[in-house]
């Protein structure tokens, strides 16, 4: 088991995800196609040179979410028993085909759970960033864990 359990944790750990992922036409496409998404900047080619970018433009949500996976395996695998929410996301730039994206993660808070003593939220401030060193996507994800004594 990577994660860590919720009293393993300190406000103030940082963690550089060594997973990197370079996002493909195929992700893009099978993404915004399963999720139903059907805005000409993320498909259509001749729409997207149109653009301000000039060049199609990932899905923001495939992004989103590869930035939360990407932090999983060093994060909650294993440990979690619930997402409890995503706050204050925003995606500073764009990202497209082609881009190399990494993410960190700091713990920004820390509570034991009223309800269930046997676990504790951690609020995790994650980034996802390319190969240029530009954020393209943030969020806080508070995270329901286990206590290690309770595993």
């Amino acid at each position: 088991m990577a994660g860590r359990h919720f009293d393993e944790w300190a406000v103030g750990d940082r963690i550089e995800h060594e997973i990197r992922r370079t996002v493909t036409e195929t992700d893009n496409l099978l993404f915004t196609t399963m999720t139903h998404n059907p805005q000409p900047l993320h498909l259509d080619a001749e729409a997207a040179r149109a653009s301000e970018f000039g060049q199609i433009l990932v899905n923001g949500t495939f992004t989103f979410s590869l930035m939360v996976g990407l932090s999983v395996g060093d994060t909650t695998l294993g440990t979690l028993v619930a997402n409890l929410g995503y706050d204050k996301l925003v995606m500073p730039k764009p990202v497209f085909i082609g881009d190399t994206l990494h993410a960190t993660s700091e713990v920004i808070g820390l509570r034991p759970s009223k309800s269930r003593p046997d676990t504790g939220i951690v609020t995790f401030l994650h980034e996802a960033i390319n190969q240029r060193g530009e954020v393209v996507c943030r969020c806080e994800r508070s995270a329901l864990l286990k206590k290690a004594d309770q595993a």
